[in-house]
């Protein structure tokens, strides 16, 4: 079974498509999605997809995005080319009423796709039926090096937050880290920090300040809920850091924690408590400072 409402946001994504690509392009597409095409068949679709429907980039109105967040929340289809959504529009309209066969055909894709095939292929894992049979494809995603490949399954798709299990969780969310990729758009980022991520994190950053680098403030928003004795030298490390971000990560940290030396260390801050009060200091701020400054 579907985990969300496949008729209804299938309408919304054809919508979209069709607003971007001309009528022999849409109705070449449109034949294909609606067969129950064999195998060979569909792979060869599936693989011809961008030389009928070009790669445009796809612009969604503010109702497709209102809508596509009621249908499932957090996905999203910004940044995406038409040749993706058309490839994650054929897949989600394969029928999966025999499942070892629908599972086997659409894991024979993975194994012979490109990399734009594989960008297409994991963005769809939330889309596809019986989510529980790509929890191991998924993992295997978060191991590749490609870094298209890895944004397409960290960034704003709700599959890995649904479906993962905690080490694996822990793993995508370490290896977003590492290779430097916007963790705000992490889907469940916040809801999914546990205590066993918190001190692999802390342990990078001391691997990290060994070596004298930098690193990504907001990893400090994955140990908050669970500062403690062992940890909070880190959190007012940060805190009398040179860096404007650091500071501002350790007071949002201490603010989502409840250990009370993290509270009197931010009540001691009041310039920044106000400006978390006050809703101008937050997590999205310093991923949008990062941003900017690198």
């Amino acid at each position: 079974m579907f985990s969300y409402p496949v008729k209804e946001l299938s309408v919304i994504v054809s919508t979209i498509i069709k607003q971007h690509i001309n009528d022999a392009a849409w109705n070449w597409l449109q034949e294909k999605v609606v067969q129950n095409l064999p195998v060979a068949q569909f792979n060869a679709v599936f693989a011809m997809i961008p030389r009928k429907t070009g790669k445009s980039p796809v612009e969604l109105t503010d109702i497709q995005r209102t809508e596509v967040q009621r249908l499932y929340p957090g996905l999203s289809f910004e940044g995406w080319s038409v040749d993706r959504l058309s490839r994650v529009w054929l897949l989600m309209n394969r029928d999966s009423t025999a499942e070892d066969q629908y599972v086997a055909a659409i894991e024979n894709l993975f194994l012979a796709a490109d990399m734009n095939e594989l960008v297409a292929l994991y963005s769809a894992l939330p889309l596809l039926d019986y989510p529980s049979r790509w929890k191991a494809r998924c993992a295997e995603g978060i191991r590749s090096n490609i870094g298209d490949v890895l944004t397409a399954i960290m960034c704003d798709n709700p599959y890995p937050a649904a479906c993962l299990d905690e080490p694996a969780w822990n793993q995508l969310v370490m290896k977003a880290f590492f290779t430097d990729k916007p963790v705000d758009r992490i889907y469940r980022l916040d809801q999914r920090a546990n205590a066993e991520l918190a001190k692999i994190l802390s342990d990078y950053a001391h691997e990290r300040w060994a070596a004298g680098r930098r690193m990504n403030p907001q990893l400090w928003r994955c140990v908050a809920k669970f500062i403690d004795e062992k940890n909070f030298a880190d959190i007012q490390r940060i805190g009398s850091s040179s860096d404007l971000l650091e500071r501002e990560a350790a007071a949002l940290a201490c603010n989502d924690s409840h250990y009370p030396p993290a509270k009197e260390w931010l009540s001691r801050h009041a310039e920044l408590k106000t400006a978390i009060d006050n809703r101008t200091l937050s997590w999205s701020t310093i991923a949008a400072g990062r941003a900017v400054t690198g």
